[in-house]
């Protein structure tokens, strides 16, 4: 079984915790030391990020954060060596989320063999069209590699519930109709969106992303999904511990607690 739908169906009871930083910061050879630390302190999932050069859904934090990575000079060779030399120690879910253009350029179907070779369960794609998607399923099928889509405030209930039925996985719920980013708390038209969709009763469990940051935004999501995404936060935090994953998980939790 592919270790995302294993997670979630070994966890029905449990509100999971998923992190999100770039590879290749903010030193290039830093990204097995980050995901060996956040799966050591308990950490469910771990989002990869790929750097590129206009990543149009990221807010400041991790723009910064790829600009630094790509001038350490990070390719998506370069994370698929890292986390080759890992694969048998790494036992949760690791994702890659990257740009479409990347991706294309290294062809997806090396793409997804590479993912099967270094231990990734899945990826997510924010600029991937849907119709681009179901042409490319076939190939994410057949090496088991997930596609995670996105949703946000302004997906249709149709368009959801499409996705839904032609996904697996898990659906990544974008909390804003905006850039990654931290937030203090999520307004009452968030709280609206959250509860229209747990209404919808979709067949895949969702993870709510953008803007999670301390306790409130944290309890907001785990109530209303199946856990949380965190992404500028942690990687603030990393940046402001000089690349030490272990002060950075140590701050987040007591942001999380407070």
């Amino acid at each position: 079984m592919n270790k995302i739908n294993k997670l979630f169906a070994d966890n029905k009871d449990r509100k999971l915790l998923s992190l999100y930083f770039c590879a290749g910061f903010p030193t290039a050879d830093c990204t097995s030391k980050v995901i060996m630390t956040l799966q050591s302190r308990g950490v469910d999932m771990i989002e990869v990020g790929i750097p590129f050069s206009d990543p149009m859904a990221d807010g400041p934090v991790i723009q910064q954060a790829a600009t630094q990575s790509l001038r350490n000079g990070t390719t998506l060779k370069k994370i698929f060596t890292q986390l080759r030399e890992i694969k048998e120690e790494v036992h949760i879910p690791l994702i890659l989320m990257g740009y479409l253009n990347v991706i294309m350029r290294y062809g997806i179907e090396e793409f997804c063999k590479s993912c099967v070779e270094c231990g990734v369960s899945g990826t997510i794609i924010p600029d991937l069209p849907f119709k681009d998607y179901l042409e490319l399923k076939p190939i994410a099928d057949k090496y088991d590699i997930r596609f995670i889509m996105l949703i946000t405030p302004e997906t249709s209930e149709d368009r959801i519930r499409f996705i839904d039925e032609h996904t697996d996985g898990f659906i990544y719920m974008v909390s804003s109709a905006s850039t990654t980013g931290a937030q203090k708390s999520f307004d009452e038209a968030q709280q609206e969106y959250f509860h229209r969709i747990n209404a919808m009763n979709l067949r895949n469990p969702r993870m709510i992303g953008f803007g999670i940051s301390n306790k409130q935004t944290l309890e907001s999501s785990q109530q209303n999904a199946a856990g949380a995404i965190i992404g500028s936060k942690f990687v603030r935090l990393l940046a402001d511990a000089e690349g030490d994953p272990n002060v950075a998980m140590d701050r987040l939790y007591d942001a999380l607690n407070n």
